[in-house]
């Protein structure tokens, strides 16, 4: 037996043994001792797990929240336009009416500059360039979303929830980094981490981080009504809270470092009795 031969032997044999497991919790545990073992390289691994949980995973577990996407006006002039492509490094950017809840097209950046290209004068308006949206819900599966991607040849969609809102985008990229991790490109900005700890059991927070990600790190925050450490003080507090706003909640203390008036964009939380600041408005909640 040659040496690629045997290599491709061991693989398979080594994918038998992980999948011969009768459920989904002791597969991940193999998988997780395959490659605490050596058996497994890092990237196996988490691409192994992810193939896993892809089935789990639904749109809105994945997308794009819709305060967070790049889109445009239907009247924003197409040049405007090319500069917001240029500057978000999008290839396609999603076209809205009125409010971002109302999205109406998709504009695809080669549209865009050969409309440019072809008319040296008055470029023609947004509306006769965009294209027609493809909506799905947010409760669909990645898997079939992906088989749809494929037949319709489409790369981005965008989520609607339950009343026909608009609750964020989709794309291909997207749902294939569930398989195989973080896909980057040279226009991808570095995106902030959601948790960062300078050390003593702090953490800088965005208003994104997930709530299951602090339950991790012993905070025991849940809910059945939001996600986010942001989603949860603002229906904590019955508003979004401004700057310098803080929270007791279960021996921790969250402070607001960041926030406008539609979300919080960075706090910190430290174990209660530990507060690192002295200043700023003071809003204790004890649950």
């Amino acid at each position: 037996m040659d040496e690629g031969t045997e290599g491709h032997s061991t693989i398979w044999s080594r994918l038998g043994r992980l999948f011969g497991h009768d459920n989904q919790e002791s597969l991940e545990k193999a998988i997780v001792e395959a490659r605490a073992d050596g058996e497994v390289e890092p990237y196996e691994e988490s691409m192994l797990l992810g193939i896993l949980r892809f089935d789990e995973l639904q749109v809105q577990d994945t997308m794009t929240p819709r305060t967070d996407i790049d889109c445009v006006p239907e009247d924003m002039p197409l040049k405007e336009v090319a500069r917001v492509i240029v500057r978000s490094g999008h290839s396609r950017i999603p076209v809205y009416k009125d409010t971002r809840d109302n999205i109406v097209g998709i504009l695809h950046a080669k549209d865009v500059l050969s409309s440019l290209l072809d008319h040296e004068g008055d470029a023609p308006s947004v509306l006769s360039v965009m294209r027609e949206p493809f909506f799905v819900p947010e409760t669909k599966s990645i898997r079939t979303l992906l088989q749809e991607f494929r037949a319709s040849k489409q790369h981005i969609a965008i989520a609607l929830d339950e009343y026909g809102g608009t609750s964020g985008l989709i794309t291909i990229e997207d749902v294939l980094e569930e398989i195989v991790g973080d896909i980057e490109d040279e226009h991808d900005a570095p995106r902030e981490e959601d948790i960062r700890s300078p050390g003593d059991n702090v953490f800088e927070l965005t208003g994104r981080a997930q709530l299951e990600d602090l339950q991790e790190l012993g905070a025991r925050l849940s809910s059945d009504e939001v996600d986010t450490i942001g989603g949860y003080l603002s229906m904590e507090a019955g508003h979004v809270p401004e700057q310098g706003e803080k929270f007791t909640l279960h021996g921790w203390t969250f402070t607001v470092l960041e926030a406008d008036r539609k979300l919080i964009q960075r706090l910190r939380m430290e174990p209660a009795g530990h507060d690192t600041s002295t200043s700023g408005q003071k809003t204790d909640t004890q649950e």
